[in-house]
């Protein structure tokens, strides 16, 4: 795939105020992401984003510089959603009602795939910009905090050097399946899910034991 060398200066180059401004930046967020469902990243231009939003292309300009600033901000909203997830998580954990804690993540996270596929197409390209590449690492690396957060209220342990790489080992494989499984040039192939729970419960069983045998390290 070709790559697009193209920087991104700031996310927003002002923040919207009034509630106009604000659905516009709706609009040109709810556009893009439509783009790159319907037909891809390549097909992501600042006037086909226009054109879908319905607005002037220079009153995008007015908050995005330029496309990457537009990928970036939409990136962090699909970051959002992941983030609130795990959150919601966590406090499930906490509650004492995540009995089946591979099954529900795994699940949670798939139904996002499944939600966004505009999500899949844009992680799909990440080597194409830089922007692109640091959100995926942001997104990673949230859920992976989360994820520790998770394994300390089940087992009762502050994390330490084998949680923090277990968590990062499990959100990494975690990934690569789910974008296997969801890639936007093909159908998706729900009996990766099922390997995925079968390997990712193994390991965690495993890493339980270790966690409750002696101290961390």
């Amino acid at each position: 795939m070709t790559e697009v060398t193209e920087t991104s200066g700031p996310r927003l180059r002002r923040q919207p105020q009034q509630a106009r401004s604000r659905a516009r930046v709706e609009a040109v967020l709810t556009a893009a992401d439509r783009i790159l469902t319907t037909d891809g990243y390549e097909a992501l231009t600042m006037r086909r984003i226009a054109d879908d939003a319905g607005v002037p292309v220079g009153s995008i300009y007015q908050f995005y510089p330029d496309k990457g600033s537009v990928v970036s901000a939409l990136g962090e909203r699909y970051i959002g959603s992941f983030e609130a997830a795990i959150g919601a998580l966590v406090a499930q954990a906490d509650r004492g009602e995540l009995t089946d804690m591979v099954g529900t993540v795994v699940d949670v996270y798939a139904d996002l795939f499944r939600a966004q596929p505009g999500f899949v197409t844009l992680w799909s390209g990440r080597h194409l910009s830089p922007e692109l590449a640091r959100a995926d690492e942001a997104n990673n690396a949230a859920i992976a905090d989360g994820l520790r957060r998770i394994m300390e209220s089940l087992t009762g342990r502050p994390g330490g050097e084998l949680m923090e790489r277990a968590t990062r080992i499990m959100v990494r494989v975690a990934d690569t399946v789910l974008h296997d499984v969801f890639r936007a040039d093909g159908e998706a192939d729900p009996e990766l899910l099922t390997e995925l729970k079968r390997m990712m419960r193994l390991y965690w069983a495993d890493l339980q034991a270790e966690l409750g045998s002696g101290p961390q390290g």
